[in-house]
């Protein structure tokens, strides 16, 4: 599966030739059903808590967005799949129905997976015919632009399908192994912790326009830096196993007060997926259980376990304008993203003043999910895909190991709530200046 997932390493199309259009339509859509090809047919349909959706889910809600809002409207004499799937696979878009519950889809044992591939290949067909007729077609401008909103939308459902399926195994007594990897492991080489200052400005963040982008990456505006430092790695598990040693989960000064109790509800000692073995810390991986390797980022920690962290080494972590600015000049698709096929953050590697700025674990910033100045909400249904998720979550930057590599770049938004640890997730610290 690696070779396969490498040689779909591309970035979506810039220009506006059907070709290529349609080839990027076909490689996002073989990608999400390779990343389902190690899994049994019992695999596809577990849910194991309400953030976590069976795979089978995953697969069926990402045809029934390109369904929806590109081909029920534009392409002439369609007729849906299924009628009933309009309510079965609506994610959480109020506008055009009522969605079936989030946390009862693991309910679903129909339409079987058979069922939904059938769907995917109806779906599929359907848009290469539209995608063909482009040029001639009144609303050939739009139809591109939503094209290429669902082929992103289907990117970070394929990354959501590897962190679900890792829940979904990690939650099985057996642990089972979600692929046997065959791609090199980097080597374990300890990377001093360095770092960076940089010299305060007024600064521009968000996207300009050029390309794609979702609407809360824009619009462009100003912000103002005071001089910062900026480590030039990210977090390790050895120094996250100090803070543990140090009894870090003990000490509630160290906490942010919703944070401490979420460590006294749900009995938190260390990141998900960790646990002692022999007195010896191991974790869960999509290859099995392993031994912690200390040069390897932490991963699979919540906001409150980052910032208690940081609060600990007396730092703080990076506001995300912060992580922009020393971003701006980095090829962030050069990381350890989905196309290595690990699946698992690697150690740094000496080269870039900055290391792991793309891909390995999502970094927890200070900022809070909110508009940029100036943002307003797309009109009608599509305009709940971002706008109205902005309150009480954190953003994070710079992708993961789950994430596509052309699917991430320098103004790239992502956001959780400060409890989640079911994301590839750590953190990188910051300090003023």
């Amino acid at each position: 599966m690696n070779d396969e997932l490498q040689s779909m390493s591309h970035s979506l199309p810039a220009s506006s030739s059907l070709i290529a259009l349609n080839e990027s339509f076909s490689q996002v859509r073989r990608q999400s059903v390779l990343l389902c090809a190690p899994l049994l047919v019992e695999d596809y349909v577990i849910q194991t808590m309400p953030d976590v959706s069976p795979p089978k889910w995953h697969l069926a809600h990402v045809s029934w967005f390109y369904e929806t809002f590109i081909l029920t409207p534009y392409l002439k004499y369609y007729r849906p799949f299924n009628p009933q799937f309009n309510e079965l696979f609506n994610s959480y878009y109020q506008g055009i129905g009522k969605p079936f519950p989030r946390a009862q889809r693991g309910l679903l044992s129909r339409p079987s997976v058979a069922e939904v591939y059938s769907y995917i290949a109806y779906v599929d067909a359907q848009m290469n015919e539209l995608i063909a007729s482009l040029d001639s077609h009144r609303d050939n401008v739009r139809i591109r632009e939503l094209i290429l909103l669902g082929l992103n939308h289907e990117q970070q459902h394929q990354e959501l399908l590897i962190a679900d399926i890792k829940h979904i195994f990690g939650n099985n007594p057996l642990l089972p192994a979600y692929l046997n990897n065959k791609a090199p492991s980097a080597q374990n080489s300890t990377v001093a912790l360095d770092w960076i200052k940089l010299t305060g400005n007024k600064i521009v963040i968000g996207h300009d326009g050029k390309g794609f982008c979702f609407d809360n990456e824009s619009p462009c505006h100003n912000v103002l830096l005071n001089d910062f430092f900026l480590a030039n790695r990210l977090v390790t598990n050895a120094e996250y196993l100090e803070f543990i040693d140090d009894g870090g989960y003990d000490k509630p000064l160290l906490w942010l007060s919703d944070g401490w109790s979420s460590v006294q509800k749900e009995g938190w000692k260390a990141p998900l997926y960790w646990q002692q073995v022999d007195k010896t810390w191991q974790c869960f991986t999509l290859e099995g259980l392993k031994p912690i390797e200390p040069d390897e980022p932490v991963c699979h920690i919540s906001y409150f376990e980052a910032d208690a962290y940081a609060t600990w080494a007396g730092k703080r972590l990076p506001r995300e304008a912060e992580w922009e600015y020393a971003a701006a000049d980095q090829d962030l698709t050069l990381g350890n993203f989905l196309e290595t096929g690990r699946f698992h953050p690697q150690p740094a590697t000496p080269g870039n003043k900055f290391m792991q700025l793309g891909g390995d674990v999502w970094e927890w910033t200070q900022s809070a999910y909110s508009a940029y100045p100036g943002y307003r909400q797309l009109e009608g249904a599509i305009g709940e895909y971002n706008g109205k998720f902005m309150c009480n979550q954190w953003v994070l930057r710079g992708g993961s190991c789950a994430t596509p590599a052309h699917h991430i770049r320098q103004t790239y938004r992502n956001f959780f709530y400060p409890h989640s640890r079911w994301q590839f997730m750590g953190l990188r610290l910051a300090d003023d200046a």
